[in-house]
């Protein structure tokens, strides 16, 4: 006999015989990405982008970001990351560089202080192991203000130094020579 149906109910029966392929899957998964990315107005180039994160909590799962880190994130009033966090910690955090350009209170310290607390992983005495220049005393200020809070309760010792003379008072004649 023959079998009537509409062409949405043939479309169904299609795809019933058809197991999705890996091709298929990464291509869904790529275009939910970019509507992801879209809607928070990020933009990226390159090659081998990470996905962004869409929440604080897939630091830790997927990241391993320190609990505590991610504790004084949460005790910083912050629930879910800014656009310039969601793409730019997953881009450090796999070790690519990165330039990266967002509106005054974005977020930007935040999006570069936490990569650099997670690859560091745990405080050592070896002297200085990161270093952040600062254009203005200003930003240097806010940035140490930020990392102080970020850090705290892990162990890592946050400085800012704006004057080698007071460098030397702080840390010692010899510093200049051993860092």
């Amino acid at each position: 006999g023959i079998k009537w149906m509409s062409s949405l109910e043939a479309k169904l029966e299609d795809t019933k015989d058809k197991q999705p392929t890996a091709e298929k899957l990464e291509r869904l998964r790529r275009e939910k990405v970019n509507r992801f990315r879209n809607q928070h107005r990020i933009s990226v180039q390159g090659t081998d982008i990470p996905d962004p994160v869409a929440t604080f909590d897939q630091l830790q799962k997927e990241y391993k970001v320190h609990p505590k880190i991610m504790e004084n994130i949460r005790a910083g009033g912050f629930q879910v990351p800014t656009p310039i966090q969601m793409q730019a910690i997953p881009v450090m955090l796999h070790g690519r560089e990165l330039l990266a350009s967002a509106p005054t209170g974005s977020g930007k310290t935040l999006a570069f202080c936490i990569p650099l607390l997670t690859h560091l992983k745990q405080p050592r005495n070896k002297g200085f192991r990161a270093l952040i220049i600062s254009p203005t005393r200003e930003l240097a200020s806010q940035t140490h203000r930020e990392l102080v809070k970020l850090a705290e309760g892990t162990g890592f010792r946050i400085h800012m130094i704006h004057k080698a003379t007071e460098a030397a008072k702080k840390f010692g004649p010899k510093s200049s020579k051993k860092f």
